[in-house]
């Protein structure tokens, strides 16, 4: 009993609640986590409150990802369920600001996994972004610069307070964590709880907060966002401005719209351009010209952020479709399957098995944005697409860097063009010559398209 009275008490100095109260920390409401391993393959764990002297049998699989003779920490940061746009949009940056942080200093020796905190039972707005990282030296200065850390986030009432998991092993082999808080500037115990393996769940986690935080059902849940963003990012109000300049219920004209997707280095730009000069079309392309020079500024914010201003950018683009299928057939370089495929994929951890299944409403077009008649998309083998790249020399952008680095990334992004629906996508071989591509898709638009 000595250990559990240690644990308890806490290795880290500071304060804490007492007995009851470090349970009932842990455990209101309970909480489950979803941990993204290096081979892509998800460790689902949850934590019990009970009191040390148990005797169910250790879990080995834990023990060896969480336990010694490395030392483990987590670090998520809070969003209550059903929290406002407001909520989310600090918690996000927070969760950013802690993502650069942790690359640096002492803790560019650990290794950094991805971490998911959530509710069972699929509440929409309780999943909880975070971190673990894994100490392979259990050297004290990561635990004190970790602490010094979770000393900066602390900003005001409304601010989200991230909270620190350590993770210890006592004889018997039981995984246990304990949980620090800042509160009035001190550390503060507010949880300790023992480690066990949990099931996995039938939809991954995050699946139930896609619609608001990165994949938006409509142009006022992405408006709200940067609503949020005004007043640290200039940039966001110019966005917004053009946006109110859109109406809101656009209609296509009596020529056809045509949009174009497929990952960096398919062939795009050359086959959109040709088509366009085929059909003496517009050629439109998203996000568009007016809001391109700000790119690279919402490309360096978080992903609800970053998502708002690309999504956003579709309504633009579908106001500049409407005026101009009126007078000419239009052409569009990506559009809004290009924006939801990427944040599925980059939001949704693990494999291909964890998107969201076949025919779930994430895939679903928005009702509030015009459509095309027909949407094309390019594909190439990987070898093909890399080749490509390599004879490009252009400064790759972080999805043509995670795409040619992380190829369970490219097959979720594939995967999640292939389930859009309402419309489809029509998948297009672009890998012969440039002449055979242009007259594919050329008889394909003729053939779908009146």
């Amino acid at each position: 009993m000595a250990f559990a009275r240690r644990l308890l008490r806490g290795r880290l100095s500071g304060p804490r609640v007492g007995l009851r109260g470090v349970c009932a920390g842990a455990m209101a409401p309970p909480r489950r986590f979803v941990l993204e391993l290096p081979d892509c393959s998800l460790a689902h764990f949850a934590l019990l409150a009970d009191a040390p002297g148990h005797a169910d049998a250790p879990d080995p699989r834990l023990a060896a990802l969480l336990g010694p003779p490395e030392r483990s920490y987590s670090l998520c940061v809070p969003v209550t369920p059903g929290a406002g746009c407001g909520a989310r949009v600090r918690a996000a940056r927070l969760h950013h600001r802690l993502l650069h942080q942790l690359r640096r200093g002492p803790f560019q020796r650990c290794q950094l996994l991805r971490l998911l905190c959530y509710c069972p039972g699929g509440q929409a707005g309780g999943a909880q972004h975070g971190f673990l990282l894994r100490d392979p030296q259990d050297d004290p200065d990561t635990r004190r610069a970790l602490l010094e850390l979770l000393g900066t986030c602390h900003e005001g009432a409304e601010a989200p307070r991230p909270h620190l998991g350590e993770f210890e092993t006592d004889p018997p082999g039981q995984l246990w964590q304990r949980l620090w808080e800042m509160q009035d500037g001190r550390r503060l115990q507010v949880g300790c709880a023992r480690v066990v393996a949990a099931p996995e769940p039938p939809l991954h986690p995050v699946v139930p907060d896609l619609a608001s935080s990165v994949v938006f059902r409509d142009r006022e849940v992405a408006r709200a966002v940067l609503e949020e963003c005004t007043s640290f990012i200039p940039e966001a109000r110019a966005v917004l401005d053009l946006v109110d300049q859109c109406p809101k219920q656009v209609q296509k004209g009596k020529f056809q719209v045509v949009a174009i997707e497929g990952l960096d280095a398919t062939g795009k730009t050359t086959v959109t351009q040709s088509v366009a000069d085929s059909l003496k079309a517009v050629l439109l392309k998203s996000p568009p010209s007016c809001i391109g020079q700000w790119r690279k500024i919402f490309d360096d914010e978080p992903a609800i952020i970053r998502r708002a201003f690309y999504s956003l950018g579709n309504y633009i683009v579908a106001s500049e479709i409407a005026k101009e299928s009126a007078k000419s057939p239009v052409i569009v370089d990506r559009y809004w399957h290009s924006t939801a495929t990427y944040a599925i994929a980059t939001e949704v951890s693990g494999g291909l098995q964890h998107l969201p299944p076949a025919h779930h409403p994430v895939y679903q077009w928005p009702e509030d944005l015009l459509k095309p008649d027909l949407v094309l998309l390019l594909t190439v083998s990987p070898e093909e697409r890399l080749q490509r790249l390599q004879g490009r020399g252009m400064e790759k952008t972080r999805e043509e860097a995670e795409l040619e680095a992380n190829s369970v990334f490219r097959q979720k992004v594939e995967m999640s063009y292939q389930r859009m629906e309402n419309p489809g996508c029509h998948v297009v071989d672009a890998s012969p010559s440039k002449e055979k591509v242009l007259q594919m898709v050329l008889s394909l638009i003729q053939n779908r398209c009146n």
